[in-house]
Protein backbone atom coordinates (compact mmCIF):
# COMPACT_ATOMS: atom_id res chain seq x y z
CA UNK A 1 0.00 0.00 0.00
CA UNK A 2 1.09 3.85 -0.57
CA UNK A 3 -0.01 7.17 -0.68
CA UNK A 4 -0.70 8.64 -4.08
CA UNK A 5 0.86 11.82 -5.52
CA UNK A 6 -2.44 13.39 -4.94
CA UNK A 7 -2.74 12.71 -1.31
CA UNK A 8 0.67 14.45 -1.11
CA UNK A 9 -0.49 17.51 -2.80
CA UNK A 10 -3.97 18.01 -0.55
CA UNK A 11 -1.35 17.68 2.07
CA UNK A 12 0.76 20.35 1.16
CA UNK A 13 -2.06 22.48 0.36
CA UNK A 14 -3.59 21.86 3.33
CA UNK A 15 -0.31 22.80 5.06
CA UNK A 16 0.07 26.47 3.59
CA UNK A 17 -2.71 28.15 5.32
CA UNK A 18 -1.79 26.37 8.50
CA UNK A 19 1.98 27.83 8.58
CA UNK A 20 0.09 31.37 7.54
CA UNK A 21 -2.45 31.41 9.87
CA UNK A 22 -2.25 28.99 12.52
CA UNK A 23 1.20 26.91 12.82
CA UNK A 24 0.58 24.97 16.21
CA UNK A 25 -0.28 21.17 16.55
CA UNK A 26 -4.03 21.71 16.56
CA UNK A 27 -3.94 23.25 13.05
CA UNK A 28 -2.47 20.32 11.61
CA UNK A 29 -4.12 18.31 13.49
CA UNK A 30 -7.35 19.40 11.69
CA UNK A 31 -5.93 19.41 8.40
CA UNK A 32 -4.71 16.14 8.26
CA UNK A 33 -6.92 14.29 10.46
CA UNK A 34 -9.77 15.08 7.60
CA UNK A 35 -6.91 13.99 5.19
CA UNK A 36 -6.18 10.69 6.96
CA UNK A 37 -10.15 9.44 7.19
CA UNK A 38 -10.65 10.33 3.53
CA UNK A 39 -6.89 8.20 2.81
CA UNK A 40 -8.55 5.11 5.20
CA UNK A 41 -11.62 5.15 3.66
CA UNK A 42 -10.16 5.05 0.04
CA UNK A 43 -7.82 2.25 1.29
CA UNK A 44 -10.98 0.38 2.57
CA UNK A 45 -13.10 0.66 -0.62
CA UNK A 46 -9.82 -0.11 -3.14
CA UNK A 47 -10.12 -3.48 -4.50
CA UNK A 48 -7.47 -6.29 -3.11
CA UNK A 49 -4.82 -7.93 -5.48
CA UNK A 50 -4.06 -10.85 -3.63
CA UNK A 51 -6.72 -12.99 -5.38
CA UNK A 52 -7.09 -11.43 -8.57
CA UNK A 53 -7.34 -13.96 -11.33
CA UNK A 54 -4.22 -13.65 -14.40
CA UNK A 55 -3.80 -16.14 -16.99
CA UNK A 56 -1.81 -15.35 -20.36
CA UNK A 57 -2.50 -16.31 -24.02
CA UNK A 58 -0.76 -15.11 -27.28
CA UNK A 59 2.53 -15.73 -29.18
CA UNK A 60 4.75 -18.37 -27.93
CA UNK A 61 7.35 -17.56 -30.93
CA UNK A 62 8.82 -14.93 -32.92
CA UNK A 63 11.11 -14.23 -35.56
CA UNK A 64 13.37 -11.79 -34.72
CA UNK A 65 12.90 -8.30 -35.19
CA UNK A 66 9.45 -9.22 -36.09
CA UNK A 67 6.47 -8.58 -33.35
CA UNK A 68 4.83 -10.65 -31.00
CA UNK A 69 1.11 -10.39 -28.52
CA UNK A 70 0.65 -11.65 -25.62
CA UNK A 71 -2.35 -11.28 -23.82
CA UNK A 72 -3.22 -10.67 -20.06
CA UNK A 73 -6.38 -11.40 -18.90
CA UNK A 74 -7.23 -9.99 -15.51
CA UNK A 75 -10.41 -11.05 -13.43
CA UNK A 76 -11.99 -9.50 -10.68
CA UNK A 77 -13.55 -11.53 -8.42
CA UNK A 78 -14.64 -8.83 -5.72
CA UNK A 79 -17.85 -6.92 -5.69
CA UNK A 80 -16.43 -3.76 -5.75
CA UNK A 81 -14.73 -2.46 -9.07
CA UNK A 82 -10.99 -2.90 -9.83
CA UNK A 83 -9.21 0.74 -10.65
CA UNK A 84 -5.56 -0.15 -11.74
CA UNK A 85 -2.30 0.57 -13.25
CA UNK A 86 -0.44 -2.76 -14.37
CA UNK A 87 2.63 -3.06 -15.27
CA UNK A 88 3.86 -5.98 -17.39
CA UNK A 89 7.76 -6.81 -16.78
CA UNK A 90 10.05 -8.84 -19.16
CA UNK A 91 13.48 -8.85 -19.88
CA UNK A 92 14.48 -5.37 -21.48
CA UNK A 93 15.65 -7.37 -24.70
CA UNK A 94 12.28 -8.42 -25.51
CA UNK A 95 10.58 -5.21 -25.87
CA UNK A 96 11.48 -1.69 -27.77
CA UNK A 97 12.92 0.86 -24.98
CA UNK A 98 10.68 3.11 -23.82
CA UNK A 99 11.65 7.39 -23.29
CA UNK A 100 11.79 6.46 -19.55
CA UNK A 101 13.07 3.06 -19.52
CA UNK A 102 10.54 1.79 -17.76
CA UNK A 103 8.15 -1.58 -18.77
CA UNK A 104 4.79 0.04 -20.25
CA UNK A 105 2.27 0.05 -17.82
CA UNK A 106 -1.75 -0.21 -18.63
CA UNK A 107 -4.31 1.78 -16.87
CA UNK A 108 -8.12 0.03 -16.99
CA UNK A 109 -11.02 -0.45 -14.55
CA UNK A 110 -12.40 -4.24 -14.41
CA UNK A 111 -15.92 -4.16 -12.71
CA UNK A 112 -17.41 -6.31 -10.43
CA UNK A 113 -16.75 -10.00 -11.29
CA UNK A 114 -15.80 -9.42 -14.29
CA UNK A 115 -12.69 -9.44 -16.65
CA UNK A 116 -10.27 -7.50 -18.79
CA UNK A 117 -7.91 -8.07 -21.41
CA UNK A 118 -4.50 -6.46 -21.98
CA UNK A 119 -2.09 -6.46 -24.72
CA UNK A 120 1.57 -6.21 -24.10
CA UNK A 121 3.59 -6.32 -27.83
CA UNK A 122 6.70 -7.65 -27.79
CA UNK A 123 9.75 -7.03 -30.36
CA UNK A 124 13.19 -9.57 -28.65
CA UNK A 125 16.41 -7.96 -30.30
CA UNK A 126 17.85 -11.55 -28.84
CA UNK A 127 17.29 -14.89 -30.07
CA UNK A 128 16.21 -17.87 -27.85
CA UNK A 129 13.69 -17.73 -24.44
CA UNK A 130 12.09 -14.72 -23.49
CA UNK A 131 10.25 -15.32 -19.93
CA UNK A 132 7.73 -13.04 -18.53
CA UNK A 133 8.65 -11.85 -15.36
CA UNK A 134 6.33 -10.59 -12.43
CA UNK A 135 2.83 -8.34 -12.86
CA UNK A 136 2.51 -5.52 -10.47
CA UNK A 137 -0.92 -3.81 -9.82
CA UNK A 138 -1.99 -1.43 -8.24
CA UNK A 139 -5.36 -0.94 -6.78
CA UNK A 140 -7.05 2.98 -6.41
CA UNK A 141 -9.60 3.49 -4.41
CA UNK A 142 -12.59 6.23 -5.70
CA UNK A 143 -10.76 9.22 -4.08
CA UNK A 144 -7.06 8.54 -5.47
CA UNK A 145 -5.69 8.59 -2.45
CA UNK A 146 -4.34 5.60 -1.45
CA UNK A 147 -3.29 2.07 -3.63
CA UNK A 148 -2.87 -1.39 -2.79
CA UNK A 149 -0.17 -3.18 -4.15
CA UNK A 150 1.05 -6.66 -5.21
CA UNK A 151 2.51 -9.07 -7.41
CA UNK A 152 1.98 -12.10 -9.39
CA UNK A 153 4.19 -14.75 -11.30
CA UNK A 154 2.19 -15.48 -14.32
CA UNK A 155 4.94 -17.73 -16.17
CA UNK A 156 5.18 -17.78 -20.01
CA UNK A 157 8.09 -17.81 -22.81
CA UNK A 158 8.10 -16.58 -26.36
CA UNK A 159 10.84 -17.70 -28.17
CA UNK A 160 12.76 -15.56 -30.69
CA UNK A 161 13.93 -17.57 -33.37
CA UNK A 162 16.66 -16.88 -36.29
CA UNK A 163 15.87 -14.36 -38.30
CA UNK A 164 16.60 -15.92 -41.38
CA UNK A 165 16.94 -13.20 -43.35
CA UNK A 166 18.62 -15.44 -46.66
CA UNK A 167 15.39 -16.98 -47.29
CA UNK A 168 14.91 -14.02 -49.89
CA UNK A 169 17.80 -16.18 -52.16
CA UNK A 170 15.70 -18.88 -51.71
CA UNK A 171 13.13 -18.58 -55.22
CA UNK A 172 16.40 -18.10 -57.41
CA UNK A 173 18.19 -21.09 -55.81
CA UNK A 174 14.93 -22.98 -56.43
CA UNK A 175 14.99 -21.46 -59.76
CA UNK A 176 18.32 -23.05 -60.82
CA UNK A 177 17.33 -26.21 -59.15
CA UNK A 178 14.67 -26.65 -61.13
CA UNK A 179 17.22 -26.00 -64.47
CA UNK A 180 19.06 -28.67 -63.06
CA UNK A 181 16.00 -31.32 -62.67
CA UNK A 182 15.08 -30.19 -66.15
CA UNK A 183 11.71 -28.71 -65.31
CA UNK A 184 12.21 -25.40 -66.67
CA UNK A 185 12.37 -24.47 -70.40
CA UNK A 186 15.84 -23.89 -70.95
CA UNK A 187 17.86 -24.91 -74.06
CA UNK A 188 19.66 -27.64 -71.64
CA UNK A 189 18.08 -30.61 -70.07
CA UNK A 190 18.79 -31.65 -66.53
CA UNK A 191 22.26 -32.93 -65.85
CA UNK A 192 23.57 -35.41 -62.97
CA UNK A 193 23.95 -39.34 -63.13
CA UNK A 194 20.71 -40.56 -62.25
CA UNK A 195 18.00 -41.49 -65.01
CA UNK A 196 15.37 -39.64 -64.85
CA UNK A 197 13.00 -40.71 -68.37
CA UNK A 198 12.90 -41.25 -71.47
CA UNK A 199 11.67 -38.78 -74.54
CA UNK A 200 12.20 -38.59 -78.70
CA UNK A 201 15.64 -37.12 -80.15
CA UNK A 202 15.75 -33.95 -81.00
CA UNK A 203 18.73 -31.94 -83.38
CA UNK A 204 21.13 -31.17 -81.44
CA UNK A 205 21.08 -33.77 -78.89
CA UNK A 206 24.06 -35.15 -77.42
CA UNK A 207 24.33 -38.44 -79.08
CA UNK A 208 26.12 -40.26 -76.21
CA UNK A 209 22.29 -40.23 -74.70
CA UNK A 210 21.08 -42.22 -76.80
CA UNK A 211 19.50 -45.37 -75.87
CA UNK A 212 19.92 -48.20 -78.59
CA UNK A 213 17.70 -50.72 -76.93
CA UNK A 214 15.11 -48.39 -76.63
CA UNK A 215 15.15 -46.97 -79.88
CA UNK A 216 15.28 -50.98 -81.27
CA UNK A 217 11.82 -50.98 -79.95
CA UNK A 218 10.55 -47.85 -81.07
CA UNK A 219 9.81 -45.79 -84.77
CA UNK A 220 11.80 -43.01 -83.04
CA UNK A 221 15.53 -42.57 -81.53
CA UNK A 222 15.42 -42.57 -77.91
CA UNK A 223 17.28 -39.85 -75.55
CA UNK A 224 18.16 -40.57 -72.04
CA UNK A 225 17.14 -37.64 -69.63
CA UNK A 226 19.45 -37.92 -66.68
CA UNK A 227 18.51 -35.60 -63.20
CA UNK A 228 20.94 -34.84 -60.45
CA UNK A 229 20.98 -37.56 -57.68
CA UNK A 230 18.15 -37.26 -54.64
CA UNK A 231 17.91 -38.89 -51.50
CA UNK A 232 21.90 -37.92 -50.40
CA UNK A 233 22.37 -37.37 -46.63
CA UNK A 234 23.50 -33.45 -45.79
CA UNK A 235 25.33 -33.13 -42.32
CA UNK A 236 25.02 -29.71 -41.21
CA UNK A 237 27.82 -29.41 -38.47
CA UNK A 238 27.87 -25.73 -36.55
CA UNK A 239 30.97 -24.96 -34.76
CA UNK A 240 29.78 -23.66 -31.29
CA UNK A 241 33.14 -22.82 -29.70
CA UNK A 242 35.18 -19.61 -29.18
CA UNK A 243 36.23 -18.78 -32.93
CA UNK A 244 32.27 -18.54 -33.59
CA UNK A 245 31.39 -15.85 -30.98
CA UNK A 246 33.62 -12.85 -32.85
CA UNK A 247 31.47 -10.24 -33.99
CA UNK A 248 31.39 -9.61 -37.76
CA UNK A 249 29.59 -6.50 -38.43
CA UNK A 250 26.80 -5.87 -35.57
CA UNK A 251 26.23 -9.75 -34.49
CA UNK A 252 28.71 -12.23 -34.03
CA UNK A 253 29.78 -14.97 -36.50
CA UNK A 254 27.27 -17.78 -35.50
CA UNK A 255 24.12 -15.89 -36.27
CA UNK A 256 26.15 -15.70 -39.92
CA UNK A 257 26.54 -19.24 -40.36
CA UNK A 258 23.11 -20.22 -38.86
CA UNK A 259 21.41 -17.99 -41.48
CA UNK A 260 23.61 -20.02 -44.27
CA UNK A 261 22.84 -23.32 -42.90
CA UNK A 262 19.00 -22.68 -43.04
CA UNK A 263 19.27 -21.56 -46.57
CA UNK A 264 21.14 -24.75 -47.29
CA UNK A 265 18.73 -27.13 -45.43
CA UNK A 266 15.48 -25.54 -47.47
CA UNK A 267 16.95 -26.04 -50.61
CA UNK A 268 18.28 -29.74 -49.99
CA UNK A 269 15.06 -30.45 -48.70
CA UNK A 270 13.06 -29.20 -51.82
CA UNK A 271 15.87 -31.43 -53.67
CA UNK A 272 15.04 -34.32 -52.29
CA UNK A 273 17.50 -34.48 -49.84
CA UNK A 274 17.89 -35.08 -46.57
CA UNK A 275 19.01 -32.71 -44.24
CA UNK A 276 20.62 -33.36 -40.21
CA UNK A 277 22.21 -30.65 -38.09
CA UNK A 278 25.24 -31.32 -35.01
CA UNK A 279 26.10 -28.50 -33.56
CA UNK A 280 29.17 -29.31 -31.05
CA UNK A 281 32.41 -27.35 -29.24
CA UNK A 282 33.30 -29.66 -26.57
CA UNK A 283 29.71 -31.39 -26.62
CA UNK A 284 26.60 -31.82 -28.19
CA UNK A 285 24.94 -28.62 -27.95
CA UNK A 286 21.83 -29.36 -30.59
CA UNK A 287 21.28 -32.40 -32.49
CA UNK A 288 18.17 -32.52 -35.35
CA UNK A 289 18.11 -36.01 -37.22
CA UNK A 290 15.54 -38.06 -38.95
CA UNK A 291 13.23 -34.94 -39.79
CA UNK A 292 10.79 -35.08 -43.02
CA UNK A 293 11.17 -32.70 -45.67
CA UNK A 294 7.89 -30.75 -44.39
CA UNK A 295 9.79 -30.69 -40.85
CA UNK A 296 13.38 -30.42 -41.15
CA UNK A 297 13.33 -26.39 -41.32
CA UNK A 298 11.05 -25.59 -38.54
CA UNK A 299 12.89 -28.07 -36.64
CA UNK A 300 15.81 -26.40 -37.31
CA UNK A 301 14.66 -23.13 -36.65
CA UNK A 302 13.36 -23.83 -33.38
CA UNK A 303 16.92 -25.61 -32.07
CA UNK A 304 19.60 -22.99 -33.48
CA UNK A 305 16.78 -20.39 -31.29
CA UNK A 306 18.95 -21.05 -28.33
CA UNK A 307 22.36 -21.45 -29.45
CA UNK A 308 24.95 -19.28 -27.87
CA UNK A 309 28.75 -19.18 -28.81
CA UNK A 310 30.78 -20.80 -26.06
CA UNK A 311 34.04 -19.25 -25.22
CA UNK A 312 36.04 -22.45 -25.07
CA UNK A 313 38.46 -24.11 -27.57
CA UNK A 314 36.53 -26.73 -30.08
CA UNK A 315 37.64 -30.09 -29.77
CA UNK A 316 38.43 -30.91 -33.38
CA UNK A 317 38.62 -34.58 -32.75
CA UNK A 318 35.44 -34.77 -30.75
CA UNK A 319 33.12 -33.11 -33.09
CA UNK A 320 35.04 -35.94 -36.09
CA UNK A 321 34.05 -38.57 -33.95
CA UNK A 322 30.35 -37.17 -33.61
CA UNK A 323 29.43 -36.07 -36.91
CA UNK A 324 31.25 -39.87 -38.22
CA UNK A 325 28.23 -41.24 -36.01
CA UNK A 326 26.21 -39.22 -37.02
CA UNK A 327 26.21 -38.89 -40.59
CA UNK A 328 25.85 -41.50 -42.81
CA UNK A 329 28.10 -43.00 -45.33
CA UNK A 330 28.70 -41.20 -48.62
CA UNK A 331 27.24 -37.61 -47.18
CA UNK A 332 27.74 -34.14 -47.77
CA UNK A 333 29.33 -32.62 -44.45
CA UNK A 334 28.93 -29.34 -44.51
CA UNK A 335 31.13 -27.51 -41.73
CA UNK A 336 30.59 -23.84 -40.81
CA UNK A 337 33.43 -22.85 -39.02
CA UNK A 338 36.46 -20.29 -39.29
CA UNK A 339 39.33 -20.56 -41.28
CA UNK A 340 41.97 -19.16 -38.91
CA UNK A 341 45.57 -21.01 -39.32
CA UNK A 342 45.78 -21.97 -35.84
CA UNK A 343 42.60 -23.83 -35.07
CA UNK A 344 42.39 -25.28 -38.60
CA UNK A 345 46.25 -26.53 -38.41
CA UNK A 346 46.07 -27.71 -34.95
CA UNK A 347 42.19 -28.87 -34.60
CA UNK A 348 41.01 -30.13 -38.06
CA UNK A 349 43.77 -30.72 -40.39
CA UNK A 350 45.11 -34.16 -38.72
CA UNK A 351 41.52 -35.37 -38.30
CA UNK A 352 40.34 -34.19 -41.73
CA UNK A 353 41.30 -37.52 -43.32
CA UNK A 354 38.77 -39.52 -40.98
CA UNK A 355 35.88 -37.47 -42.91
CA UNK A 356 36.93 -37.54 -46.44
CA UNK A 357 37.76 -41.09 -46.62
CA UNK A 358 34.03 -41.73 -46.32
CA UNK A 359 32.33 -38.42 -46.77
CA UNK A 360 32.24 -35.34 -48.94
CA UNK A 361 33.42 -32.48 -46.99
CA UNK A 362 32.48 -28.69 -47.94
CA UNK A 363 34.16 -25.78 -45.33
CA UNK A 364 32.19 -22.52 -45.38
CA UNK A 365 33.46 -19.58 -42.91
CA UNK A 366 32.54 -16.12 -42.26
CA UNK A 367 34.97 -13.63 -43.48
CA UNK A 368 34.99 -9.96 -42.59
CA UNK A 369 34.18 -7.42 -44.56
CA UNK A 370 36.23 -4.76 -42.08
CA UNK A 371 39.41 -6.80 -43.36
CA UNK A 372 38.58 -6.37 -47.38
CA UNK A 373 38.43 -2.09 -46.46
CA UNK A 374 41.10 -2.43 -44.39
CA UNK A 375 43.30 -3.97 -47.46
CA UNK A 376 42.59 -1.15 -49.84
CA UNK A 377 43.02 1.68 -47.58
CA UNK A 378 45.80 4.39 -48.37
CA UNK A 379 46.29 8.54 -48.08
CA UNK A 380 48.21 8.18 -44.56
CA UNK A 381 50.67 6.22 -42.61
CA UNK A 382 48.01 4.54 -40.60
CA UNK A 383 45.90 3.65 -43.37
CA UNK A 384 49.12 1.51 -45.24
CA UNK A 385 50.02 -0.22 -41.79
CA UNK A 386 46.23 -1.29 -41.66
CA UNK A 387 46.56 -2.32 -45.69
CA UNK A 388 49.78 -4.40 -44.70
CA UNK A 389 47.50 -6.08 -41.92
CA UNK A 390 44.99 -6.94 -43.86
CA UNK A 391 46.64 -8.53 -46.55
CA UNK A 392 48.56 -10.76 -44.29
CA UNK A 393 45.32 -11.72 -42.71
CA UNK A 394 44.16 -12.39 -45.99
CA UNK A 395 46.79 -14.27 -47.34
CA UNK A 396 46.79 -16.42 -44.13
CA UNK A 397 43.13 -17.55 -45.17
CA UNK A 398 44.14 -17.99 -48.78
CA UNK A 399 46.78 -20.16 -47.51
CA UNK A 400 44.51 -22.30 -44.97
CA UNK A 401 41.96 -22.10 -47.65
CA UNK A 402 44.48 -24.03 -50.14
CA UNK A 403 45.51 -26.62 -48.04
CA UNK A 404 41.83 -27.65 -47.19
CA UNK A 405 41.58 -27.86 -50.86
CA UNK A 406 44.03 -30.08 -51.35
CA UNK A 407 43.17 -32.57 -49.29
CA UNK A 408 39.64 -32.83 -51.65
CA UNK A 409 37.58 -29.73 -48.98
CA UNK A 410 35.79 -27.82 -50.89
CA UNK A 411 35.66 -24.30 -49.54
CA UNK A 412 33.15 -21.25 -49.30
CA UNK A 413 34.69 -18.24 -47.62
CA UNK A 414 32.46 -15.06 -47.73
CA UNK A 415 31.11 -12.05 -45.86
CA UNK A 416 27.97 -12.59 -43.80
CA UNK A 417 26.03 -10.98 -46.40
CA UNK A 418 26.96 -13.08 -49.24
CA UNK A 419 27.92 -16.45 -47.37
CA UNK A 420 24.40 -17.82 -47.59
CA UNK A 421 24.04 -17.43 -51.44
CA UNK A 422 27.45 -18.49 -51.86
CA UNK A 423 27.10 -21.90 -50.24
CA UNK A 424 24.05 -22.54 -51.93
CA UNK A 425 25.63 -21.93 -54.97
CA UNK A 426 28.53 -24.56 -54.04
CA UNK A 427 25.88 -27.42 -53.11
CA UNK A 428 24.35 -26.57 -56.49
CA UNK A 429 27.40 -27.17 -58.02
CA UNK A 430 28.43 -30.04 -56.57
CA UNK A 431 24.62 -31.45 -57.15
CA UNK A 432 24.95 -30.93 -61.16
CA UNK A 433 28.45 -32.10 -61.18
CA UNK A 434 27.24 -35.29 -59.42
CA UNK A 435 29.61 -35.58 -56.79
CA UNK A 436 27.26 -36.08 -53.91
Amino acid sequence: MALTGRAALLAALGSLPVGLWEPSLTGILAVNTPLALACACDFALAAPVRRLGLTRSGDTSVRLGETADVDLTLTNPYGRPLRAVVRDAWPPSSQEPTADGVAPRHRLTVPARERRRLTTRLRPSRRGDHRADRVTIRSYGPLGLFTRQGSHKVPWTVRALPPFASRKHLPSKLARLRELDGRTSVLTRGQGTEFDSLRDYVPGDDTRSIDWRATARRSTVAIRTWRPERDRRILLVLDTGRTSAGRVGDAPRLDASMDAALLLAALASRAGDRVDLLAYDRRVRALVQGRSAGDVLPSLVNALATLEPELIETDARGLTSTALRTAHRNALIVLLTSLDRAPIEEGLLPVLSRLTRRHKVLVASVADPYIQRMATSRGTPDAVYEAAAAAQAQSERHRTAEQLTHRGVTVVDATPETLAPALADAYLSLKSAGRL
